[in-house]
């Protein structure tokens, strides 16, 4: 039976956001049947450094993996949205995002290294309204450009949450998943999971 072993930080780990109602990996359960197993190993305000840690509970029978780490990560530059930060906000920025890269890459490399069917996720915009919205838009575009490059340098595909959580409604705070936007996170995940397999078993 396939397991999937979702990893990383609260995107996944949203059940405290949504009381009452399903989490991510409940509902990714729902979305795959009973023919599949869905673990949860990552973990809410989970870091890039906090992945070795989960990847040493991987289980043993695991067949695919799914990564959505780095957006706490970035959010300790959020000072860099704040209205008057100055005219070198572009330059601090991409400093930012260049001391991010490095601990990104390694991270994904050592999930690859696994040798499974392998997901990263980008970081999404939130729920964050007004200006502060429009300069999250152009903070989180420079973290992405990292996890993308990245991604493409190993050949791992990308959930492009961005394009997936568009809506206020799919946010239950200005930073989390709702259960809409879990459901269109599992959804999406469900799909890439049903054509791996599905491409494994031509392959085979």
């Amino acid at each position: 039976m396939p397991r999937v072993v979702l990893l990383g930080d609260s995107i996944f780990d949203n059940g405290a956001y949504v009381p009452g109602g399903p989490d991510v990996a409940r509902q990714l359960r729902t979305e795959l049947g009973g023919a599949w197993k869905v673990t949860l190993l990552a973990v809410d305000g989970a870091v890039m450094d906090d992945v070795s840690r989960q990847l040493g509970r991987l289980p043993a029978d695991a067949t695919h993996l799914v990564l959505s780490v780095g957006g706490n990560d970035a959010l300790y530059h959020v000072g860099l949205l704040e209205p008057g930060i100055g005219v070198d906000v572009l330059a601090r920025l991409a400093d930012a995002a260049a001391d991010f890269a490095p601990r990104y890459d390694a991270v994904l490399e050592a999930v690859r290294r696994h040798g499974l069917p392998l997901l990263a996720c980008t970081i999404y915009e939130g729920n964050l309204g007004g200006s502060m919205q429009k300069r999250a838009i152009g903070g989180v575009a420079a973290f992405n450009d990292r996890i993308q490059r990245a991604a493409l340098r190993l050949g791992v595909p990308v959930l492009e949450l961005r394009d997936l959580t568009n809506e206020p409604a799919d946010y239950a705070n200005p930073i989390e998943p709702s259960v809409q936007g879990g459901e269109k996170i599992a959804r999406a995940i469900a799909q890439w999971a049903r054509q791996t397999e599905t491409a494994s078993t031509v392959e085979a």
